[in-house]
């Protein structure tokens, strides 16, 4: 049976890479170094995937449920948006002053999120909402996975622990397996089609299109 795993690159930079990186190693200039077998089936082989559809999951939920519960409390989206946020400053700010927070995270929260909480109340809740579909449905599951981290260390900054740790720590896994995380899900047709940035400097097709930033590597 074979089974096949998204590689979105170029062809043509990858035959490239290879030569540049054989004159290297043949120079002494740079050792190129395998990546661990593990390693290699989790972050770039597909037949992983129903491993992170686990975490996307579990994780996509969790945010979910979170923004819901925020996007429909008049205290963080409404006639009262901020005052919650307010108050988890509030809070924030008084750890702050037995040293349970960092000094400039709560001369951060005093001086920019506080006197702008109303719209840092919009971001936080309806954050939450796009990160936790986004996650769901596999959506640019390793850019969601990095805004949703993003939260977790502001909230771990915060002073507010709870599951942020293991959450951040999930948040880290999927960004890391961002290439097959949303195989099953949106990502397994987008990602294709978008491509990556680095592929931007492959060198032109013949008629000066771009070359294909879709490639297939097929194993046994």
């Amino acid at each position: 049976m074979v089974k096949y795993t998204h590689v979105y690159s170029s062809c043509n930079y990858l035959k490239s890479l290879e030569e540049r990186n054989v004159k290297r190693i043949f120079n002494g200039k740079e050792v190129l170094m395998d990546d661990n077998p593990i390693a290699s089936w989790l972050f770039s082989n597909s037949a992983s995937a129903p491993i992170w559809l686990i975490f996307r999951i579990y994780l996509g939920v969790t945010w979910l449920r979170a923004g819901i519960s925020k996007v429909t409390n008049e205290m963080w989206v409404g006639a009262e948006s901020g005052t919650a946020l307010t108050g988890f400053i509030s809070a924030t700010l008084e750890k702050a002053s037995i040293d349970e927070v960092p000094s400039w995270y709560a001369l951060f929260s005093e001086k920019v999120v506080l006197p702008n909480a109303t719209f840092f109340s919009f971001i936080v809740a309806w954050g939450e909402v796009f990160v936790g579909v986004g996650l769901i449905i596999g959506m640019l599951t390793g850019i969601a996975a990095f805004f949703g981290a993003f939260m977790n260390i502001s909230f771990l900054l915060a002073g507010a622990v709870s599951i942020n740790p293991f959450m951040f720590i999930v948040s880290i896994l999927l960004i890391l397996g961002w290439k097959v995380a949303g195989h099953y899900g949106v990502d397994q047709y987008l990602l294709p089609k978008l491509g990556t940035p680095w592929a931007l400097i492959n060198p032109s097709n013949d008629d000066g299109r771009l070359d294909s930033l879709k490639y297939f590597h097929y194993v046994d």
